[in-house]
């Protein structure tokens, strides 16, 4: 079979997607775990974008040395420089060179010819070949191009020294059916196609993007560019997982293999989660807490016959455990240990003495405690991983015949205790109220939604929110079998990723 090149941008265009501010550690940490899944292509981020994106790229080419780091650059000469210099210690670096090609582009947002694009595109790729050996350019918005067009600077930018040509689908737009048709075109049409690997990058704007990039492996396209749970810009790009696991369900159609190792894709999966705040939906293929679950009475009795009569994919071939153990107030610390590393966490003795803690804290108030509650727990120390400002005690006093009020503590970046109090229309409110006037950091709430992690009175309620601070939108999430503490955990979580964004300004 041949092979399929996973080109992952996670943290390029997934990090794009408003909320999902990463930091460097953050960022770092998913590099670690996408090289441990096996993808051969990172995008690290894109360079000339700030100086903390610069530094992210930098540190992930020199750390990460089982992927190609790639490093994204548009047209311009200072950008394919800035790239280079930050992936030029990576063992195999890659710089991502893109410039429009659509009319609609041209016309309204360069006010560029035809021509002058192309000149443009075969100067930079050349300069960016001048630092390095692999280069790729995207003709961004090709959907939207006129084919004639796209096989033209695909044949130029070919000749000055690409060997990796994507066709990004940059607005969702086209379909299946086109998208074949244009991929077969390149093939026809380019006569030095041989010399690049053709890819695609497709965008999820009518819910096509992984049907768009399994009809374009079919029609040639030897790699795939696409994010961990399909995150990325508006409604996100084409699901890593969904594209890997659709190839190897259906290798009897597709013929195709990769790299990956699906064993690490729940791990991965949830990791980006929790680092980014995008909660993932129940009924999200592959990764979705109900992918496996079966409440149908005639497909619970096919499942106990038989898994296969409705289940296509084994749920241990991404990574889940094939038995739900439950643990409880007696259970030692060999048996967190072992269950952790089942569910695929690894942590260190100090992150394992903490999350033991936790654990046993959790376990007197839960009679039992499930995997998602370990999960949560872990979620619960990556969280607390870069904060500023930590959250050491929360006290409410509501009643539908009272004013609801709040007692916070927290301890400041200088260790110092603060401690305040205030009213709100609810116990939420008040608790966010009190914080606001310890923090000081002007922002709007403009999304609140809980979760219930585990069934039961006893659960772990789940909290996400999101804040705008000067038009950018962060993303919160805490966890606690008392709703109001995690939509305290919640709120400090988001607060402190909007002073570490400032921070990097």
């Amino acid at each position: 079979m041949e092979r399929v090149i996973i080109f992952d941008t996670t943290l390029r265009d997934g990090e794009q997607a408003p909320g999902a501010t990463l930091n460097l550690e953050e960022k770092l940490e998913i590099a670690r775990q996408l090289d441990k899944l096996g993808v051969d292509v990172i995008e690290a981020g894109f360079p000339i974008a700030s100086p903390g994106d610069f530094e992210a790229v930098r540190l992930i080419a020199e750390e990460v040395k089982g992927s190609s780091i790639c490093a994204l650059a548009h047209a311009d000469a200072e950008a394919v420089d800035r790239a280079w210099e930050a992936i030029k210690k990576a063992k195999r670096p890659r710089v991502h060179v893109f410039l429009s090609s659509s009319e609609i582009h041209l016309t309204y947002q360069l006010k560029k010819g035809q021509a002058e694009i192309l000149e443009l595109a075969c100067e930079m790729v050349a300069r960016a070949k001048g630092h390095v050996e692999d280069v790729e350019f995207s003709p961004m918005d090709a959907t939207r191009t006129n084919p004639e067009f796209i096989y033209q600077i695909t044949e130029a930018v070919i000749e000055a020294g690409a060997t990796t040509v994507n066709i990004p689908d940059t607005v969702g737009y086209t379909t299946p059916e086109e998208f074949s048709k244009l991929i077969s075109g390149i093939f026809e049409h380019v006569p030095n196609i041989h010399k690049a690997v053709v890819s695609i990058h497709c965008h999820d704007d009518l819910g096509l993007a992984v049907a768009n990039s399994l009809t374009a492996l079919a029609s040639g396209a030897r790699q795939v560019e696409c994010t961990i749970n399909g995150i990325g810009e508006r409604a996100g790009n084409a699901s890593l997982e969904e594209i890997v696991m659709a190839l190897q369900t259906r290798k009897d159609f597709f013929d195709l293999t990769t790299n990956i190792d699906t064993s690490q894709i729940y791990k991965t999966s949830r990791l980006v989660s929790e680092l980014t705040g995008f909660s993932i939906p129940p009924n999200k293929a592959i990764v979705g807490a109900n992918a496996f679950r079966h409440e149908a009475g005639i497909h619970q009795d096919g499942i106990i016959k038989e898994p296969t009569t409705y289940e296509i994919m084994d749920a241990r071939s991404i990574g889940l455990p094939s038995s739900t153990l439950v643990l409880g107030k007696h259970s030692g610390r060999h048996a967190l240990k072992a269950r952790l590393e089942e569910l695929g966490y690894g942590l260190s003795e100090a992150d394992l003495d903490r999350a033991f803690s936790d654990f046993k804290g959790l376990a007197d108030k839960k009679k039992e405690v499930t995997d998602r509650d370990l999960e949560s727990l872990v979620a619960e120390e990556m969280r607390t991983i870069s904060e500023a400002y930590h959250l050491e005690q929360v006290q409410v006093s509501c009643g539908d015949q009272s004013v609801p009020t709040a007692m916070v503590k927290l301890v400041a970046p200088d260790g110092q205790v603060l401690a305040d109090a205030a009213l709100g229309a609810g116990p939420v409110d008040a608790v966010y109220q009190a914080i606001n006037r310890l923090v000081g950091v002007p922002n709007k709430l403009i999304e609140f939604s809980v979760t219930s992690i585990t069934e039961g009175i006893d659960a772990i309620g789940e909290v996400t929110i999101r804040i705008e601070s000067e038009g950018r939108v962060y993303t919160g999430r805490g966890a606690a079998t008392d709703i109001i503490v995690a939509s305290a955990k919640a709120y400090m979580n988001a607060l402190n990723r909007l002073l570490a964004a400032k921070g990097k300004e």
